[in-house]
């Protein structure tokens, strides 16, 4: 019985392990460490080896700090020190083969997460190669200094060069890439939509509870440079000790939270994601959209209760906390408090999960050439069922992982493999075909598919809450 396999890469041999029928390479370098003087340079080639490289284990992950309470203790994380992260993982069926590729970008707000912690076999058990990778997060990838921005994203880039060069010796169609994220991998996607270096390594693309909304200006992020700067008392953050650094991190989009005030944070006080792509007229030059690439787009429908329910906030929202923030986002607190149903707390739920994800998305939908919408709507039964069809939740269907779920805690037991089993069909079909199995989005039918117990296209779903939103950003 074959346990392990060797492929020849552009800079040496790796041997991975086959398990099932699936053969896994983990942990291979796309980019040069990013520490010492790479820390804050863009991705640098990668030293060839000699021999063969050991790839059956992870690779070290981006330095983090943890999830802040509760959602450390439900969303899963990987961490693995060394300084050799700018790695990924290939997962596939056969190396011998030409099978359309998958490219995940994991989320985590930009300064959490890891492509470790995703289990991609499912998808090459289905004719797919699964390609799961790392890129510097916070401060490392995408504080902001002038002629130097967004080097996560760039990151990124190179690792999808790496697939272009790399990935046929694995049994892949660089010609068939489909890339793919949730959340800030999501947000990853809609940049990288529109950095011209990107062009041609992608010819696919899947957002999951993100898009194009979360940008911001080269002044919004001098304005966190300088809070971080003055936070840690220097702005010499090379010489910040790493732990230190992604403490201070995490601190700051607490801070956010707590005060948005625009003119502490510029565009920071609505996307409340301080470390996030700047459209610097280089790498993000603004204005730029590849509209050759298909897409797939959508959000869960209870996105935002995954910060307001197990922390106990919904239940204490009010009235004047609900017209405070329709107020904030320019919109009329008459219109929201009719047009949105619930209790206060579940009208500023929906609120901000339109404000994040399901208008980003349709705008995103709107822009593209080529494009099929979809909703998550299935409910979980954890918290006393007011958690939703929260932000994450759709994760474990995509990957089909529902008998070994890393989301268990967040989503419990009870989860409907039907609905894992033409999710993640869907998610095959489009990276293979272009087509997810239903019609396309236009401004005409507005067709969108709800994945939920019984899944079902409908046409324009909830019109009057996408009508609140005409005309502001």
């Amino acid at each position: 019985m074959i346990t392990s396999t060797t492929v020849d890469t552009r800079h040496g041999a790796v041997r991975g392990a086959v398990a099932g029928g699936v053969l896994t390479f983990k942990g291979i370098p796309y980019a040069a460490p990013p520490v010492g003087p790479n820390r804050f340079r863009p991705p640098q080639p990668v030293e060839p080896w000699a021999g063969i490289r050991d790839a059956t284990n992870f690779g070290p992950t981006a330095p983090k700090a943890p999830y802040t309470p509760p959602l450390n203790a439900l969303i899963h994380e990987v961490d693995i020190p060394g300084d050799d992260y700018l790695n990924l993982n290939v997962y596939t069926p056969d190396t011998s083969a030409r099978l359309p590729v998958m490219v995940w970008i994991h989320g985590g707000a930009f300064v959490n997460g890891s492509g470790s912690a995703y289990e991609a076999t499912a998808f090459a058990r289905d004719g797919v190669v699964a390609v799961t990778i790392n890129y510097r997060l916070g401060a490392d990838g995408f504080l902001y200094h002038p002629g130097n921005a967004n080097r996560g994203l760039l990151d990124q880039i190179a690792a999808l060069e790496w697939v272009r060069d790399n990935i046929a010796v694995f049994g892949g169609d660089p010609d068939q890439v489909t890339v793919f994220g949730e959340s800030a991998g999501a947000m990853s996607v809609g940049a990288l939509l529109t950095m011209p270096k990107a062009s041609g390594l992608f010819q696919r693309a899947i957002l999951q509870s993100g898009a194009l909304h979360h940008a911001i200006s080269p002044a919004s992020a001098e304005l966190v440079k300088a809070r971080l700067a003055a936070k840690l008392g220097t702005d010499d953050f090379a010489a910040v000790p790493v732990s230190e650094l992604v403490v201070a991190q995490q601190q700051l989009r607490a801070e956010v939270s707590a005060n948005p005030d625009p003119a502490m944070w510029g565009e920071v006080a609505t996307t409340m994601i301080p470390f996030s792509p700047v459209i610097d007229g280089d790498t993000i030059p603004g204005g730029y959209f590849n509209s050759d690439v298909d897409i797939l787009v959508g959000s869960n429908a209870d996105e935002f209760r995954l910060y307001l329910v197990p922390t106990g906030l919904m239940d204490h929202v009010t009235d004047e906390l609900l017209i405070a923030n329709a107020r904030r986002f320019g919109l009329d607190p008459d219109q929201v408090r009719s047009v949105y149903q619930g209790t206060p707390g579940e009208k500023l739920a929906q609120l901000m999960t339109d404000l994040h994800f399901r208008v980003p998305a349709i705008r995103l939908a709107e822009t593209a050439k080529t494009a099929y919408m979809y909703e998550f709507a299935w409910q979980a039964g954890t918290f006393g069922g007011k958690l939703g069809a929260c932000h994450a939740a759709e994760i474990p269907f995509v990957f089909d992982v529902l008998e070994d779920n890393p989301f268990e805690a967040l989503l419990g037991t009870d989860l409907p493999q039907h609905l894992a089993d033409s999710m993640h069909a869907a998610w095959v079909s489009f990276a293979t075909n272009g087509n997810p199995g239903w019609f396309k989005y236009d401004t005409g039918n507005r067709s969108t598919m709800r994945f939920d117990f019984t899944s079902e296209v409908v046409l324009d779903p909830r019109p009057a809450e996408r009508a609140l939103w005409e005309g502001i950003r």
